[in-house]
């Protein structure tokens, strides 16, 4: 069974490890009575689900594209028509290249709070060597 500890937990979930704790704390989230403590994965993996499902329903339309990335712009490069978008959204570097029209009409610059949507027909999936954190 793969496990895992806190602190990557937290990174996994986008939170911090006082986070963790505190839903291990309240019982949100199960541990494995090892030392140190580490969670089941496929309860956190129950618990990400939850969280995702719990999302403020008024951030927007309604869309068929499930991966979205909501994070701060850490750079824009505008060169002629085109301008490429990079939005750091947890430990998550999502590149964008759109239109220098459209970085203009959102307003998007350093600092700027911003959600990169993805809807994509081929997904690659990765582990880790031995499939442990």
């Amino acid at each position: 069974m793969t496990s895992y500890r806190i602190a990557d937990a937290a990174r996994l979930l986008g939170v911090s490890d006082d986070t963790v704790r505190r839903w291990i704390d309240q019982r949100a989230l199960p541990v494995t009575g090892d030392s140190p403590t580490r969670i089941p994965g496929d309860a956190l993996a129950v618990h990400a689900q939850r969280l995702a499902e719990s999302g403020d329903d008024e951030r927007g339309p309604l869309s068929s594209a499930r991966n979205r990335f909501t994070g701060l712009v850490t750079r824009v490069q505008v060169d002629g028509v085109m301008a490429q978008v990079d939005i750091q959204a947890g430990p998550h570097r999502v590149v964008s290249l759109l239109s220098a029209e459209a970085v203009r009409e959102l307003a998007l610059e350093p600092g700027s709070l911003a959600t990169a949507t993805i809807k994509a027909t081929n997904v690659i999936v990765e582990t880790p060597h031995g499939g442990h954190p």
